[in-house]
């Protein structure tokens, strides 16, 4: 029987569990400006717990639903979900364990909360599903990872305002286009499986292009956001910072291939906190 600190450690890479860093920033930046400021404790720990689950219920899906392509990709081969670490019927219980938790956590925020959570599951859930038959997956990803900041201002104010909207089109652009720049690893695979990628579809100049063009759009979104929800200084220098990072992400991607991890990684992981630490530097010292 394996320790529990094996299985713990099969699971953290089953669902890459430091990875949640790409939306939690986001929830927070929402929930600091929804309250012009600190939102206290109890919507911070159910702000993280909510984010944990959902995230784990997502790749949880992803995870079980790709056995067999992962099976046949040299760069996913190795995963725990195809090398035997983590059988098929755990994954699934691990799915409706954290779905449970998900559910019950946004029961403790409010009533919209609540039934909020059962169609985000069902958006989380789809971006598996779309891969096999378009090409509109990485924004169905963009816009599973855009439901936090409209998760974390209706768990502060039970209502969905219109910057929050913004707010979260950009998330969704920024991450589509982050999602293009590291489809390119897999492009000749999902060629030969047949998959609907945008790189394996229009190739690699047209990829980056449209990662760009999402870039951009993200950019100008959170621009949005930013003048309706009246936001100040410290505001308007976290778009810049976000602008130059992605622009930096394009740079030492088009120099060479071999820098994608590090740019889906450790920029974009950066990113969000960046954000997040400019837009409660607004609220804190200027709100």
């Amino acid at each position: 029987m394996k320790s529990l600190s094996k299985i713990i450690k099969d699971f953290s890479e089953l669902v890459m569990f430091q990875h949640t860093v790409f939306s939690l920033p986001f929830i927070f930046i929402a929930m600091i400006v929804a309250a012009n400021g600190w939102f206290g404790l109890k919507l911070l720990v159910l702000g993280v717990l909510a984010a944990i689950t959902a995230r784990n219920f997502a790749m949880g899906v992803n995870r079980y639903l790709d056995r067999d392509i992962d099976a046949l990709n040299p760069r996913t081969a190795n995963r725990p979900s195809v090398d035997g670490r983590v059988k098929a019927k755990e994954i699934l219980a691990f799915i409706a364990i954290n779905a449970l938790l998900f559910v019950v956590v946004a029961s403790m925020i409010n009533d919209l909360a609540f039934w909020l959570s059962f169609p985000i599951l069902a958006v989380l859930a789809a971006y598996s599903y779309f891969k096999r038959f378009s090409e509109l997956a990485h924004l169905v990803l963009g816009v599973a990872l855009g439901l936090a900041p409209i998760a974390g201002v209706v768990a502060v104010e039970a209502k969905i305002t219109l910057w929050s909207v913004f707010l979260a089109i950009g998330v969704m652009f920024w991450v589509a286009g982050f999602d293009l720049l590291y489809s390119l690893q897999d492009m000749e695979f999902d060629k030969k499986m047949g998959l609907y990628s945008i790189p394996s579809l229009f190739g690699e100049r047209c990829t980056l292009f449209v990662s760009r063009l999402f870039h951009a759009l993200a950019v100008l979104f959170w621009l949005f956001f930013v003048i309706e929800a009246k936001l100040g200084f410290f505001a308007y220098l976290a778009i810049f910072f976000a602008g130059a990072m992605l622009y930096y992400e394009h740079r030492i991607v088009a120099k060479d291939f071999k820098n994608i991890d590090r740019a889906f990684f450790t920029v974009n992981g950066y990113l969000g906190f960046v954000f997040l630490f400019f837009i409660a530097l607004d609220r804190f010292l200027g709100g």
